[in-house]
């Protein structure tokens, strides 16, 4: 409850979390690490974290236990989260999500948006309710905020594929990451990662999390 300090698998350039909608997320994929508790509440709005003081030159993931941008959720509760950062201006605001197309209709108060792109590949046995990976390229295409992609958990991909996928972006960071809770997903090899990475190196900055260790440690 609050303002929470960033730990853990976290990205390590956000300092804080904060989260006004709570409970089971709409897409409810399979590897979803807030799962890892049990079953989860209806999805809800917490009127008493409008209370939290966000405080100053903080970089602060807005939703990070449930997509705040599904199609479930309350438009109103998205505009009152996003006042509550707009008193709070002198903070940087990651809003992230599977779902683009409501992203962009209420565009966040000083923010970036990040996109997650596991794959290229639509997996509706792993990504359930989730748009179709396709679909989240075409809607992040017509966003205008600062655009990062995370690539989490990665599963195997087309190479040339995804790369163009994400030139097409023009993502200002590309977060890599791998699957920390033994989901038994579809893993690309090291090699493949390693020149993913490459790749991507060329056009922008990219940033593996340390979860990806376990993959590029593979002999």
């Amino acid at each position: 409850m609050g303002l929470n300090k960033s730990t853990g698998n976290m990205y390590p350039f956000i300092t804080h979390t904060w989260n006004t909608v709570k409970g089971k997320c709409a897409h409810d994929c399979t590897y979803c690490y807030m799962k890892r508790w049990g079953k989860l509440r209806e999805v809800r709005f917490d009127e008493s974290e409008l209370k939290t003081n966000l405080g100053q030159n903080n970089f602060i993931f807005v939703g990070s236990s449930c997509d705040m941008w599904a199609d479930d959720i309350s438009e109103d509760w998205i505009i009152k989260t996003l006042q509550h950062c707009g008193k709070f201006e002198f903070n940087r605001y990651l809003f992230q999500t599977k779902n683009p197309a409501n992203i962009r209709r209420i565009l966040p108060h000083k923010s970036i948006v990040c996109v997650t792109l596991e794959t290229d590949q639509w997996l509706p046995e792993i990504m359930q309710y989730s748009p179709t990976p396709e679909q989240r390229f075409y809607e992040a295409k017509l966003i205008r905020n600062e655009l990062f992609i995370t690539i989490e958990p990665i599963m195997d991909f087309d190479l040339p594929r995804f790369l163009h996928m994400i030139k097409e972006l023009g993502p200002t960071q590309v977060n890599i990451g791998a699957d920390s809770g033994k989901n038994n997903l579809p893993e690309p090899p090291k090699e493949k990662i390693l020149k993913l990475i490459n790749e991507l190196s060329n056009f922008t900055n990219v940033f593996p999390k340390i979860n990806l260790n376990r993959l590029l440690c593979r002999r």
